[in-house]
Order: structure tokens, then sequence, then C-alpha cells
């Protein structure tokens, strides 16, 4: 019975690189794995995984318009798949969490979901709130805190190097804009300043 999985951390754990890990293991063993990525996050180019370690694969982009089970459904008709990897998970909407439930169950192909649990303000991403619901499986990835701490919490950096409390909470960046921290000097950056 296949399982829907969500790997979450905060930024800079290497979610993205054991996504390209996972599918390198699939195909290693001669399976077919499909990369899903958010069309809107083109840092690296549109349609592309790519790790901060240098490695990278093609992905098939998708907005948060799409319908990803009739996407998978469609694809695995091409050719069948073995496993379903989906980076940036937690700006999928809520719709779409529910599709990747129904790849699962529907089509007996794993769904791993790889993303950050919450924004920039310690609020949940809607991907991420219902991938923690509904997931089968939790998995965290741990990152580090500048202290040696575990960073559960990101902050967005403004041009001024001090941390963002408002704004849009979808703002792609990288580490220019954004640090990984535990909730301890989360607080003291968002809400002691």
């Amino acid at each position: 019975m296949a399982k829907l999985y969500f790997y979450y951390s905060s930024m800079n754990a290497g979610k993205s690189t054991a996504l390209l890990q996972s599918s390198y293991n699939y195909k290693e063993r001669g399976m077919n794995t499909l990369i899903m990525a958010p069309k809107f996050d083109d840092r690296y180019g549109a349609g592309k995984v790519t790790s901060r370690i240098g490695i990278e694969a093609e992905a098939t982009s998708f907005s948060r318009d799409d319908q990803l089970f009739e996407l998978v459904q469609s694809k695995n008709s091409e050719q069948p798949l073995h496993c379903v990897l989906i980076d940036e998970a937690q700006f999928l909407t809520r719709d779409q969490v529910f599709e990747l439930g129904d790849v699962t169950d529907k089509l007996n192909i794993p769904v791993l979901a790889y993303g950050l649990r919450t924004d920039f303000q310690g609020e949940p991403f809607e991907g991420s709130k219902y991938l923690l619901a509904w997931s089968d499986n939790l998995k965290e990835i741990k990152a580090i805190c500048h202290c040696g701490s575990k960073a559960i919490m990101v902050i967005r950096l403004g041009g001024d190097g001090n941390a963002v409390t408002e704004g849009s909470q979808v703002e792609i960046g990288g580490n220019d804009r954004y640090i990984s921290m535990c909730r301890k000097h989360f607080k003291e950056e968002f809400y002691d300043r």
C-alpha cells in the first residue's frame, strides 16, 4: 500500500538534496519517478529542483490551479510511475494535498512531499498544514541554528538586515533573504526588536 509522506523542516536542512537522493535511489533500481515543483519558484530556472550542494534534476512544474491527480494519472499512463516527489510542498493548496492522497490511495503510487512547516511569521503554510494533518508518515529533517540548537523557525531579512515582521507569506528567496533559527532566537529576532 502506497503512502503519503511529508518531510518537513526549516530552510537549509537539505530537503531538496534528500528529494533528489530519493529519486536517484528509485531510478538506480530501474524505477520511474516524477519530480514536481511549483512554477513560480524559478530561482534556478523553472522546471528544476536544485540543491544548495549543486545537484539538480528536471521537474514537472505545477501551479496552484493544476489538478495534480489528473497530472500524475496522465504521466503514469505514459510510463508507469513508482514514486512522485514534490519539492517546495508548502506551496500546495488544500485541494492539491487531498489529490496527492488520492494518488497514493487510488493509483497506489507513493508520494514524498518536501517542504517548510512554517513561514517567516511562524504561521503554517496551507500545503504544510494539510500535509501535517493528512500524511501517513511525517519525517522531520533537521536544520541547525547559529547557536547549535535545532532550527525549527525561519526569519525573513529586510534590506537593512533586520527581521521582517509583516508582508506577503510567499516571497521566493534563499540564504540572502531567510535564516533558520531555533524558537528562542526566532522570538528574539521577531518579537524583541
